[in-house]
């Protein structure tokens, strides 16, 4: 197939995938990774599934895939962090994401090398895809989007975070803010591929559970599964991009030789390292990369690498528990970053920061990192969306709002402000 060719039969696929119920598509957008399985992948129709709320969730999903052992695609969200420590979530909820929520797919297409590739389903299902009409999009007025806290509030709250840092509580959190819509009317598929031409990114994704849709530009890998190998990617350090190619590569530049972003890095990776330690085979755990510096078309991202051997005595679902929620949404020391985001963030974070992708047959996986994303309630007609940034020692309130809305800009301009 040629790049046009392709590209029309992945939105008629994305398309005829959104008929169904439940859908996941999974899209690398011609990002070169060495993990990556595959191009683009869509899952259509739902034959199981499992939806789950706090209390033994992670043990269902392991029950689950004992089970079926199966192609599975799946939500975790955020709040399963209450799982496994003495953590609590009671800010305000709109959306209502399901806590954990997999599907076995009635219908799998996966692309690799440019050629799509049936795996589950009949295969008269290619030739339906290739005659599917796609729908026009459905025309709206445009969406109010309302911040959660003003710039006044949200510096004061980083000036209390950061006597937290001062007394020693946290070497670092991500502290978050809630932008939303009210009474907002879209349509969730043509959002989702205006935001992935705007900001095409190595694990976006779109994942709809019947009223309720993620439209995900995420950057970001969580955790995955390679034989043995569990990989994970974390993301601490942004700088904008350039429309001035000398300019843009002294940015690039700069990123990477900034010793405030490499601190916020490093104390990530220290953390990503304990987690994986839990789940590790003795000695394993190592930094395959640290502080690489990727270009994406809003962002340059500072991006390590952490790898270790699976321990043959756990089960893989063990190692998504130990590392859940990921260190690049909650900081140093964990669970008093946790505590302090409950105390000091305005809303319930449900799927932001949770995680969704895949798990194979085989036992292998791919999960992302909900950020850069879009949640839409469609039945309340809620629509919202959070961004964060690091806080640590060394971080200036302005800055960090700053880049807050420089990583809202790609959202607030799909979704036509």
């Amino acid at each position: 197939m040629s790049h046009l060719e392709l590209s029309l039969f992945k939105s008629k696929a994305l398309h005829w995938a959104n008929t169904f119920d439940i859908c996941c598509c999974l899209d690398s957008n011609n990002y070169t990774d060495p993990y990556g399985k595959f191009d683009f992948i869509i899952a259509a129709g739902a034959t199981q599934v499992l939806s789950r709320e706090i209390g033994g969730a992670f043990e269902a999903l392991e029950a689950f895939y004992e089970q079926h052992k199966t192609w599975m695609f799946g939500l975790f969200s955020y709040d399963l962090k209450n799982e496994h420590e003495q953590l609590q979530s009671n800010h305000p909820d709109h959306q209502q994401f399901p806590a954990l929520f997999f599907f076995m797919p009635k219908y799998l297409i996966a692309w690799k090398d440019g050629q799509p590739e049936l795996i589950l389903g009949d295969p008269k299902v290619l030739q339906e895809i290739a005659n599917f009409e796609v729908p026009l999009p459905k025309v709206y007025p445009d969406v109010n989007i309302q911040a959660s806290m003003d710039k006044r509030a949200y510096l004061e709250k980083i000036n209390q975070l950061h006597q937290h840092i001062n007394r020693g509580d946290i070497y670092e959190i991500t502290y978050c803010q809630e932008f939303f819509a009210e009474h907002a009317e879209i349509d969730p598929l043509h959002v989702f591929e205006q935001l992935n031409a705007l900001s095409p990114t190595p694990f976006a994704g779109y994942f709809k559970i019947k009223d309720q849709y993620i439209l995900s530009a995420s950057p970001e890998r969580f955790l995955c599964k390679r034989g043995n190998k569990l990989i994970s990617q974390p993301i601490k350090g942004t700088a904008k991009r350039s429309k001035d190619p000398l300019a843009d590569e002294q940015i690039k530049q700069a990123l990477s030789e900034n010793i405030k972003e490499q601190a916020e890095n490093v104390m990530i990776v220290d953390l990503v390292r304990n987690d994986l330690t839990k789940s590790a085979s003795k000695g394993s755990v190592k930094v395959e990369e640290l502080f690489g510096i990727y270009s994406f078309p809003q962002v340059h991202q500072m991006i390590s690498t952490i790898s270790c051997e699976l321990d043959p005595e756990l089960h893989f679902i063990g190692a998504i528990k130990n590392t859940f929620p990921m260190g690049s949404m909650t900081g140093a020391p964990k669970i008093s970053a946790m505590e302090l985001i409950e105390k000091y963030e305005l809303s319930k974070r449900g799927a932001y920061s949770g995680s969704f992708g895949y798990i194979s047959p085989d036992g292998e996986f791919d999960f992302n990192v909900i950020i850069r994303s879009i949640l839409y309630q469609e039945s309340k007609q809620y629509l919202s969306f959070q961004v964060g940034g690091a806080i640590t020692y060394a971080a200036n309130a302005n800055d960090e709002y700053e880049e807050c809305m420089l990583k809202a800009s790609a959202i607030i301009q799909t979704l036509g402000h």
